[in-house]
């Protein structure tokens, strides 16, 4: 490290304190506890290499969150010079320098009691597995020479060309003892997502982290709007790692973890780049969106995640050019769910065309197709239903999922483009199940309603769900079915008052019907019909899946 002035020496109200190394013109990195005793204007950093620069006052400008333990993550902090110094910054290794770590000698400078001028000390990393997820372990190369003591917390961990890969972060503290720890640059990234800036992904040409954080500060620049979580999963794909507990603050957060946390970081950085493009320059030509799929929908959903009787995996996805667009994929126990689909639909609205006509439909699995989801509240702050805010839809999981069924509903929907409007075929309490499937296909049945939910006459909506049928509507509560009839039925009296509502009305326009519908029995509960009504509506054109791949696997 011949010449490598960027070494800097902290300190606090004329006292040396620790080290530092400068990472921009104005910055330098250091240890939270090298400046947690700091007042303002007490805190000043020179360069030993350059002694005649001087000290120059510095401060606190960001914290990694170090709470004052000795094993707390976080024990970063980055310091504003009082203006630029005229030394190059140091320079950092990339990420696939640091597999060779426990092969290679790391040379920290620091400052020990009674050497205000500075020592050197070389230690190794003899494996790169995380203590805690957070520091690296370090030992002495030998039994002699300069133990890592106080006065060397901050100092770079650099490699024999002078390329850092880490932060002297915690020292032995006492004599003889030659074991000390260091942040790597990773997590120093994690801490403070700018630094991800400044280290190259790879070895060579063409990184693309700097196209990124090109990109990023053009984002923060232009103050754009958009989702980090969404950009995540966007570069990350459906089987990449999850989305981290409470997202991402900021796009350069996202970033940054992309960079670092992901596994094969280029392609992942090239997704987030070119969806951050398409961003902040707008799309290119959108594809054709296939007839009668005005809709832009966001889908949930929910099915028997196989851990378990209360565990559930709920999965969300908005559609926008004729693209899904994945928000995340959870497991979680029931009770867990409709919080967490409150939190995913608000992050799906954030993919969707400004202005563009949402539908939220659910895919449920048979048994659960009964479930109140139009009355889940819109968030923990709005309690209106989501059935009275938008548009909202069930689909039976199954047959969302079948390529059969896809194709026929498909050819059922052609026809209704055509000029269709269907009648309304009734399947009343009393209706038998025996022959009710050929009834719907000798009828081409576009539009069919239950008098009873899917529970009371469960072979009836067997029948209904097997065949193409694209619209079933049917009260969530009431008649118990033939068995235990009651006059007057319910089931017939919801059929009649439903009949006008739907019959001339094409089915692409019955998911808004059906809102204005549940809006006005918000306003009288106990006495409107349609209080529990609900639409079953597939149309496959607004939930087209990605096209197969041009090549086998087994290749």
């Amino acid at each position: 490290m011949r010449g490598a002035s960027w070494h800097a020496r902290i300190e606090c109200a004329g006292t040396v304190a620790g080290a530092g190394f400068l990472v921009t013109p104005t910055t330098v990195l250091t240890c939270a506890h090298v400046v947690r005793d700091s007042e303002p204007g007490t805190l000043t950093v020179s360069f030993p290499q350059r002694p005649d620069l001087g000290g120059l006052p510095a401060t606190v400008a960001v914290h990694g969150g170090w709470r004052g333990g000795a094993t707390d993550p976080g024990d970063l902090a980055v310091l504003e010079l009082a203006r630029d110094v005229p030394l190059a910054p140091a320079r950092f290794a990339p990420l696939d320098a640091e597999p060779a770590l426990p092969e290679l000698a790391l040379e920290a400078y620091g400052f020990p009691e009674g050497y205000d001028e500075g020592q050197l000390a070389w230690y190794r990393a003899r494996s790169a597995t995380r203590i805690a997820g957070e520091w690296v372990q370090l030992e002495a190369m030998t039994g002699h020479g300069q133990p890592l003591t106080h006065g060397f917390s901050g100092a770079a961990a650099a490699l024999p060309d002078g390329r850092v890969v880490g932060m002297v972060a915690q020292v032995a503290g006492e004599p003889g003892v030659l074991v000390a720890r260091m942040l790597p640059t990773e997590v120093l990234a994690r801490h403070w997502p700018a630094l991800g800036e400044l280290v190259p992904a790879h070895q060579g040409a063409g990184d693309p982290a700097r196209r990124v954080y090109e990109l990023v500060r053009r984002a923060e620049g232009t103050g754009l709007v958009c989702s980090p979580d969404q950009l995540f999963v966007d570069a990350v794909g459906d089987f990449g790692p999850p989305l981290p507990p409470g997202g991402f603050p900021s796009l350069r957060a996202a970033a940054g973890y992309v960079q670092w946390e992901v596994e094969g970081p280029a392609e992942a950085l090239t997704r987030f780049a070119d969806r951050l493009t398409e961003l902040l320059e707008g799309p290119g030509p959108a594809a054709p969106a296939p007839a009668g799929s005005a809709w832009a929908p966001i889908l949930v959903e929910i099915d028997r995640s196989g851990a378990g009787p209360d565990q559930v995996t709920v999965a969300v996805s908005a559609y926008r050019d004729g693209r899904r667009r994945p928000v995340g994929t959870v497991r979680l126990p029931r009770a867990e769910v409709q919080a967490h689909v409150q939190r995913g639909i608000d992050r799906a609205f954030a993919e969707l065309s400004f202005g563009a006509d949402e539908l939220l439909a659910f895919a449920l699995p048979r048994e659960l197709l009964n479930l109140p989801v139009a009355h889940w509240a819109c968030s923990a702050d709005d309690p209106t239903p989501l059935g009275c805010s938008h548009p909202v839809v069930v689909t039976d999981r199954s047959r969302h999922h079948s390529a059969r069924l896809r194709h026929q509903l498909g050819k059922q929907w052609r026809k209704l483009d055509a000029g269709g409007k269907p009648a309304l075929h009734r399947v009343d309490c009393d209706t038998p199940a025996l022959g009710l499937r050929k009834r719907l296909r000798e009828q081409e049945a576009g539009l069919a309603g239950f008098a009873a939910p899917p529970t009371t006459v469960p072979g009836h909506f067997d029948a209904g769900l097997n065949m193409p049928v694209p619209v079933l509507l049917w009260p969530r509560e009431g008649c118990p079915g033939a068995a235990a009839h009651t006059a007057p039925c319910t089931g017939t009296a919801f059929l009649d008052a439903l009949a006008p509502h739907v019959e001339g009305v094409h089915p692409a326009e019955l998911p808004r019907r059906i809102q204005l519908l549940r809006e006005e029995a918000e306003e009288e509960p106990a006495l409107h019909w349609a209080r529990e009504v609900q639409l079953l509506w597939d149309d496959p054109r607004c939930f087209p899946e990605p096209a197969a791949s041009l090549h086998t696997p087994v290749a």
